[in-house]
C-alpha cells in the first residue's frame, strides 16, 4: 500500500486545483505519479480519490480551521493550504493514528517541494488538536463551516425549504448511496437479488429494478456486470424511464443523453425506436460503450440537441427525455467539488440555457407526444419555474401528474440523489 504521504501530496495538489477553479475530475484523470510502484497504483488511486473527496465535502470546515489557526501571511503558498485541508480531514476521519497523519503530513511537504513549510504544517495540525471545545464552538457559529456548502448556498435552501434545509444540507456532505439498476432483459430483479445474497452482498429492493446495496461494491465485482446484467444508477434516476409513459414502437429522443444510463433504462424497459444526442463526442462513445456492454441498440450523434437542423431528419418523436444541465445541486455528495466552484448567477444562466433547450426541442415533439423535463438540481430557479415559464409560453403545454404519483421534487435522501420531475404534453 502506498504510503499516507504520497496519497495526501496528490490529494493536495488536485484539491488546490479545485481552490482555483478547476473540476476535481480533471485533476485525477490520467494522473502520473512516478513514487508509487505499478502494482500499488490501483490502491494509490483509491486513497487520492477518498483524501480528495473527503475534503472537499468538509471544504469550508478545512478552510475555517485554517484561517482561525494560520498567522497572517504565514501560507502565502496555496498548496500548502490545500495539504492542510487534506490532512485535516485525515485528522478527523479518525482512519489513522494522530501521531501518522501528522508525520506523514511533514513527509508530504518533502514530496511537494516545500520541505521549508514542514514546521509550519506540524504546528498548525497540533494547534488544531489543542483547540479543542473552543474550535469547536467557532466552527459551529460559523455557518459556512457547520453545513460545508457556500454561504450563499446555504442562504438559498434555506429560504427554499424552511421545514427540511438541514436535511439537504447534511445529505450533501454524506457518502452517496450506491443504488443498482437490473437488467429486465437478462434477470429479474429479485433474481438478481438472490444472487447478489449468495456472494455475501446485502440489498434491498427499492424499485421495480433497484436494489440499494447495504455497502457500496466495486462495479466490477458485482456478479454479471460484465454480462451486461445489472448497471449502477441512483434510485432517483430510475425514475426517468417510467415516468415516460413508453408505448412499444415510439419514436423516442433522449437530448441530453450522456453517460447513457437513463438510454439504457429506457432501452431495457421498452421496445422503441431511440435517438441518443450528447453534444460531446467523446461522452458519446461512453454511451455506446455502455449499450454494447448491456446488448442494446440506438442511434448515438453528438450534436447540440438546440441545433434541430444539425441533426433532426424531421420525423417528430413521440416521447422526448430531456435531462438538462444544471446546478447539479442534488447530487453534489458525488461530485462534492461542485458546490465550492458555483456562483449565485450560475442558477440563472442554467435556467436560461434550460429554457432554449424546452423550446428546440418541443419543435421536435409529436403532437399529442409527452417531454419529460429532468434535472438534478433543487433550486426551483432551474425546476418549477423554468417549467411554469414554459408551460406559459408554449401554446397548449399541459403539465401532467407524474407517472408514479410521487412529488415533482425528490430531495437527496438515504435511498436516492435529488432530482426534479415534469412531464409535459403537447396537443394534439
Amino acid at each position: 500500500m502506498a504510503p499516507l504521504a504520497e496519497a495526501l501530496a496528490a490529494a493536495a495538489r488536485r484539491v488546490a486545483q479545485v481552490a482555483v477553479g478547476r473540476r476535481l475530475e480533471s485533476g485525477l484523470e490520467g494522473a502520473e505519479d512516478a513514487t508509487v510502484a505499478d502494482d500499488d497504483a490501483r490502491t494509490f488511486r483509491a486513497a487520492t480519490a477518498d483524501l480528495c473527496y473527503a475534503t472537499l465535502r468538509r471544504y469550508g470546515r478545512s478552510q475555517a480551521i485554517v484561517a482561525a489557526l494560520s498567522h497572517r501571511g504565514q501560507s502565502a503558498d496555496p498548496l500548502v493550504e490545500a495539504l492542510l485541508w487534506c490532512a485535516l480531514s485525515a485528522l478527523e476521519s479518525k482512519r489513522y493514528a494522530d501521531y501518522t497523519v501528522l508525520d506523514q503530513a511533514g513527509r508530504a511537504c518533502e514530496l511537494l517541494g516545500l520541505a521549508r513549510a514542514k514546521g509550519y504544517v506540524n504546528a498548525l495540525l497540533r494547534a488544531f488538536q489543542r483547540a479543542g471545545a473552543a474550535m469547536a464552538a467557532r466552527l459551529q457559529a460559523d455557518q459556512q463551516a457547520r453545513w460545508q456548502h457556500p454561504l450563499w448556498w446555504v442562504e438559498g435552501i434555506r429560504a427554499e425549504y424552511p421545514q427540511d434545509w438541514q436535511s439537504i444540507l447534511a445529505a450533501g456532505n454524506a457518502h452517496p448511496p450506491m443504488c443498482l439498476r437490473v437488467n429486465a432483459r437478462r434477470i429479474g430483479t429479485e433474481a438478481y437479488q438472490e444472487r447478489l445474497a449468495s456472494e455475501g452482498i446485502k440489498a434491498e429492493r427499492v424499485g421495480p429494478s433497484a436494489l440499494l446495496l447495504a455497502k457500496p461494491t466495486p462495479a466490477a465485482r458485482l456478479p454479471g456486470y460484465a454480462e451486461g446484467l445489472v448497471s449502477v444508477q441512483d434510485a432517483g434516476a430510475q425514475r426517468a424511464a417510467r415516468s415516460l409513459d413508453l408505448k412499444p414502437g415510439q419514436r423516442v429522443l433522449d437530448a441530453c443523453a450522456a453517460p447513457g444510463g437513463k438510454t439504457a433504462h429506457i432501452l431495457e424497459s421498452t421496445d422503441v425506436a431511440l435517438t441518443a444526442l450528447d453534444s460531446n463526442p467523446d461522452r458519446c462513445q461512453d454511451v455506446v460503450r455502455l449499450l454494447d456492454r448491456l446488448g442494446l441498440a440506438a442511434e448515438v450523434r453528438a450534436a447540440d440537441c438546440t441545433e434541430t437542423g444539425s441533426w433532426w431528419d424531421g420525423a417528430p418523436f413521440d416521447r422526448i427525455l430531456a435531462d438538462v444541465p444544471c446546478s447539479a445541486s442534488g447530487i453534489v455528495r458525488r461530485h462534492p467539488d461542485i458546490k465550492w466552484l458555483r456562483r449565485p448567477a450560475d442558477t440563472a444562466a442554467f435556467a436560461a440555457r434550460q429554457a432554449r433547450i424546452l423550446d428546440a426541442l418541443w419543435r421536435v415533439l409529436a403532437p399529442g407526444g409527452k417531454l419529460l423535463y429532468v434535472t438534478c438540481s433543487v433550486f426551483g430557479m432551474e425546476n418549477g419555474a423554468v417549467v411554469d415559464a414554459f408551460v406559459s409560453r408554449a401554446a397548449g403545454a399541459r403539465r401532467l401528474p407524474t407517472a408514479d404519483g410521487g412529488a415533482a421534487q425528490l430531495l437527496p435522501g438515504a435511498a436516492h440523489d435529488g432530482f426534479h420531475y415534469a412531464l409535459l404534453e403537447k396537443p394534439a
